[in-house]
């Protein structure tokens, strides 16, 4: 793997740390939302599934219409919105704004992980593809790992703005050098003239996601990865309370989880990665 190669998508895997930091770390805030705003966990269930409900409707809005477009260019519209959005959840006075922002954050949100992936596979050949895809999802571990411990203990020491900011501050840095190191990428770009059949898609995104579902193999990736996230929500933005209010657990014990499970998928991430270059 060329020096190039892995500027990019250590890049990239910086821009999945934010990302995924930012709707992980909602999750264990409950303990820090529920009181301070005085909603019930139906309340705060909402907050975590805003993010994903607008994340889902943007990336098939966008979908028929993303690849007329320049991947960088994109990418750099969908990460400048999120990281506003992510500004406006830090200055939320009240639960009512605190929600619409993160709906903000997840319109824009959604069509950074599709962007992410598609730029890998522009950019690396299809043999060391799966090394590159470990390398892009290990910034799952480290959101894990680093992320939601030092948000929890922002949340614990400062307040629960803190960690947003912090979020904010982050991929305002990354902004720079993903103008100067992502290159321009417009071979994607579909030249397909918009007639009536294109405009339909447009209007109507869902029979774009029939076209794709048609598709044996495309709906198994699709159904095997909605079951995953479906058992990941319906179970981790209660583990963090389960723990504290019904096991027992101190706010300072409660990181520790995130933080073992974290590390184990940092180096497991990356091995799976090779492997499945080398398997298949």
């Amino acid at each position: 793997m060329s020096s190039k190669e892995r500027i990019i998508l250590l890049l990239l895997a910086a821009i999945n740390f934010t990302h995924i930091m930012d709707f992980m770390i909602m999750m264990p805030l409950g303990n820090y939302l529920m009181p301070h705003f005085n909603i019930t966990a139906q309340q705060f269930s909402l907050l975590v599934a805003a993010y994903t409900f607008s994340a889902a409707i943007a990336s098939l809005s966008a979908a028929p219409v993303v690849d007329r477009f320049d991947r960088k260019k994109m990418l750099m519209f969908a990460y400048i919105g999120f990281l506003l959005g992510t500004l406006c959840c830090a200055v939320a006075p009240s639960y009512e704004l605190l929600l619409a922002s993160r709906i903000v954050a997840g319109l824009f949100g959604g069509l950074i992980g599709a962007q992410v992936l598609s730029i890998v596979a522009d950019i690396v050949p299809f043999e060391r593809r799966g090394a590159a895809m470990g390398i892009i999802m290990a910034a799952f571990s480290v959101a894990s790992v680093f992320g939601v411990p030092f948000g929890l203990y922002l949340s614990k020491y400062i307040s629960w703005h803190a960690p947003f900011y912090f979020i904010a501050a982050t991929g305002t840095l990354l902004i720079p050098l993903l103008l100067k190191y992502i290159p321009n990428m417009r071979d994607n770009i579909n030249k397909e003239p918009i007639n009536s059949a294109v405009i339909i898609r447009m209007v109507f995104p869902l029979i774009l996601v029939w076209e794709i579902i048609k598709e044996k193999n495309e709906r198994l990736g699709i159904l095997l990865i909605s079951t995953m996230m479906m058992g990941h929500f319906l179970i981790v933005p209660f583990l963090n309370p389960f723990l504290e209010f019904n096991m027992g657990f101190t706010n300072t014990q409660t990181p520790m989880v995130y933080l073992v499970g974290g590390t184990l998928t940092l180096f497991t991430s990356p091995f799976i990665g090779k492997l499945a270059d080398k398997l298949g």
